[in-house]
């Protein structure tokens, strides 16, 4: 078959191609260990769950306005400004399906053929996915490891060209857990208002912080006209499977956003907007408790990657990903993610899934128990072990 050219090249998420080998592994009777995929393991809290069902048991089953009910924008528009100092008026705000229509079709609304968009790498693969779709150029922009894996500002500011349209940023990131600090901030600020650049901040992780919140850059003067806040339910409620998420744009923008969530999806459900409400509305316990159990979990899990040898990891500031440093095993990162799930049985993904400059490391999601944690980590050392000496083996003697 012939595809457009806009299609040819899409390729599957590495978290899903990890784990359908890890479930044909179980399948055959192996245990697996999961920290490949990005979701909370805890369940949506019980009285969002229950709002849902009421919505539903209500009747609340139909067609509802493309842009979301006016009862979640609003609340969406209050909360989300209230968190970041800012003002917001609902007709800012633009519900979908999951937050990546949120991503996608903002970026299809601005991005020209042959435009260019600096994304970060490593980096979430949509980034890339939605740049091509667009028919944008995309430029990935190297992450620092000894930076808390914030931008690399000296690169960030060799790559832009008077064809760059739209930055695409990410704090807490996926995959490093790394937090933009307010200084990297100020400076991509700067330049998207001297050159008059949109930017799309990815900010699903916001609240999943630990030692300082993420600030957004949409708080800097002369950023909230230029900047689409990308942000949703499902990491911080764990409602990855309600699929409820929003943007935040200039009004212009949404606008032409709800056009193409009217001439694609045509809504996003009602009775998820409900439970949305009450998610916001509703106490806020279950999200500082998990919060909190997240910081245990990544403690204990970032201790023990560092006590492997050839392995060192930064500690990841949010999000619920560690992104260790595996360059010194000598193996490529796919081959490596690989080896740990048939050898160790425990599912992660090779940084290469993140982007180029993701080889080198691996990602591991905490957002499993610390039980599993601590027995995923004797199988990661003593496979990992055992690379070294094998490889110590093979060297000539002198």
């Amino acid at each position: 078959m012939v595809f457009a050219d806009r299609v040819n090249t899409l390729v599957q998420e590495g978290a899903y191609v990890v784990f359908a080998k890890a479930q044909e592994l179980e399948a055959a009777g192996r245990t697996i260990i999961h920290l490949e995929i990005g979701q909370p393991d805890v369940p949506t809290p019980e009285h969002v769950a229950q709002a849902g069902i009421d919505a539903i048991r209500a009747g609340h089953t139909r067609y509802t306005l493309p842009a979301g009910t006016p009862a979640l924008r609003q609340m969406v528009a209050e909360d989300a400004g209230r968190r970041r100092g800012l003002h917001f008026d609902p007709a800012q705000v633009v519900i979908g399906p999951g937050s990546k229509p949120a991503l996608f079709f903002p970026t299809l609304a601005l991005v020209r053929p042959g435009d260019e968009v600096m994304y970060p790498d490593p980096g979430f693969p949509t980034y890339k996915a939605m740049i091509e779709v667009a028919g944008g150029v995309p430029v990935p922009v190297p992450l620092k490891e000894a930076e808390d894996f914030s931008f690399d500002l000296d690169a960030f500011d060799r790559l832009l060209s008077a064809r760059t349209r739209l930055i695409v940023l990410n704090s807490p990131s996926n995959p490093t857990g790394g937090v933009m600090p307010p200084s990297a901030l100020e400076h991509v600020a700067a330049v998207a208002r001297q050159r008059d650049l949109w930017v799309i901040s990815d900010e699903i992780y916001a609240r999943l912080v630990y030692d300082a919140p993420a600030p957004s850059i949409a708080a800097l003067p002369g950023m909230l006209e230029r900047t689409i806040i990308c942000d949703g339910f499902s990491k911080t409620y764990a409602m990855t499977g309600w699929r409820l998420g929003y943007g935040i744009m200039p009004k212009a923008l949404a606008e032409r956003v709800e056009l193409l969530l009217t001439h694609s999806v045509g809504c996003t459900a009602t009775f998820t907007q409900i439970a949305g409400l009450e998610a916001i509305q509703g106490t806020q316990e279950p999200v500082e408790a998990v919060v909190r159990e997240y910081r245990r979990r990544r403690d204990v899990l970032v201790a023990g990657l560092n006590a492997i040898p050839g392995v060192s990891c930064r500690m990841p500031q949010g999000a619920f990903y560690a992104f260790p440093n595996v360059a010194a095993l000598g193996k490529s990162s796919d081959w490596l993610a690989d080896h740990l799930l048939e050898d160790a049985g425990v599912a992660v993904l090779p940084g290469s899934a993140f982007g180029g400059n993701g080889e080198g490391y691996l990602r591991l999601c905490f957002a499993n128990s610390v039980e599993n944690i601590q027995a995923a980590l004797p199988r990661l050392a003593q496979a990992m072990r055992e690379l070294r000496s094998s490889a110590v083996s093979r060297q000539p003697s002198a």
